[in-house]
């Protein structure tokens, strides 16, 4: 890497001692800090409203209506950070890939990627292939203030499983039969899509992001094994591409109990865990010098609010001796949740914490 390529080291901003990047470094805080996984998004009424006639990747890409639906959920709900607003398959559509969100379904590949000779529809990105993005975390950072905001990007595993299988897969076939059947091919897939991801998360890092999560959404899928051997090396690759920049890395995937551990040795600063294991557990899987995020089962929002606290007490029990705790979902917020529940939890872990 050459002078000029090299990351810029982040330097203290009016997000430095926010709650939310304390825990993160797993410094003291003066509350736990909350915020959710699709917190800007379908449980909003305000949402549907904005996004109404919009197809989900042109919302991506106008930069003041991502503006404005990240800001919503800080509004409403008094949440310690924001999260932009986009989807994981936005850098793959920004380099020519032929996909489209359909609604009821999700990212549908035109041309999946089968062999080599398809692996030239990936293309390096660059900072103008998603310009849109500068502009909008512009745009978000002046409204934000002290609040950070949090950037994020698909992990090649996940991206790597929508571009093989063409879309959303409950048993990923095609894509494990490449990762068993030609290593080699599945290895160079997914070291271009980290260089990809990297890149994107760059561009969300130099144009204000305070930290940034990498989504690993399938990787739940992988035994240990395979996990090691085909998917940490590129996801480590891409928190090593930005660690100069001095922001949180944040890792998090669906059903990685058992990947906890390997999870923490690809680079991240947190670990991100969802409801199934509790985080005191998490902890011993990751080992020290991490900070763990998570992790109230999602649908408990549905229960009546006392079983909310008592389900978050134990969240919040489970974290008591943690090195650094954000507080968030085992997963995103589901549409059909009474966004005055989210606000209520909010507050409550906010009242529950202060120092």
């Amino acid at each position: 890497m050459s002078a000029n390529d090299a990351p810029r080291a982040q330097q203290p901003s009016a997000t430095y001692d926010s709650a939310f990047l304390k825990a993160c470094r797993r410094e003291p805080v003066p509350h736990t800090p909350v915020w959710f996984m699709r917190q800007a998004g379908r449980s909003l009424p305000e949402y549907r409203k904005v996004r109404e006639g919009v197809p989900m990747l042109e919302s991506c890409m106008r930069p003041e209506l991502v503006t404005e639906i990240t800001l919503q959920p800080v509004r409403r709900h008094g949440v310690d950070a924001a999260i932009y607003f986009s989807d994981i398959v936005v850098p793959l559509r920004a380099i020519g890939i032929d996909l489209d969100i359909k609604p009821g379904v999700g990212p549908v590949v035109e041309r999946p990627i089968r062999t080599r000779a398809d692996l030239a529809q990936l293309r390096d990105l660059t900072p103008e292939d998603v310009s849109y993005v500068t502009e909008a975390i512009g745009l978000l950072t002046r409204e934000l203030g002290a609040t950070p905001l949090i950037g994020f990007a698909g992990a090649p595993f996940t991206l790597a499983s929508y571009l093989v299988e063409g879309g959303p897969s409950r048993t990923y076939e095609n894509a494990k039969a490449m990762m068993y059947g030609d290593p080699e091919l599945w290895a160079d897939l997914l070291d271009r899509l980290a260089d990809i991801t990297a890149a994107f998360l760059k561009v969300q890092i130099e144009a204000g992001a305070s930290a940034v999560q990498l989504f690993d959404s399938w990787a739940g899928a992988l035994a240990p094994v395979d996990y090691r051997r085909s998917v940490l090396p590129a996801s480590a690759k891409v928190f090593e591409a930005v660690a100069g920049y001095g922001v949180p890395r944040i890792h998090f995937g669906v059903g990685t109990g058992e990947l906890l551990g390997l999870m923490g040795e690809a680079g991240a600063d947190v670990v991100g865990v969802d409801w199934r294991v509790p985080l005191d557990e998490a902890a011993r899987r990751v080992g020290p010098g991490k900070a763990l995020q998570g992790n109230l089962d999602p649908t408990v929002l549905f229960a009546p609010t006392e079983a909310v606290e008592a389900k978050t007490r134990e969240v919040l029990e489970s974290a008591a001796g943690l090195e650094g705790h954000v507080f968030n979902l085992g997963h995103g917020v589901m549409p059909s949740t009474d966004p005055d529940a989210l606000t209520r939890l909010v507050e409550y872990v906010h009242t529950r914490t202060a120092r």
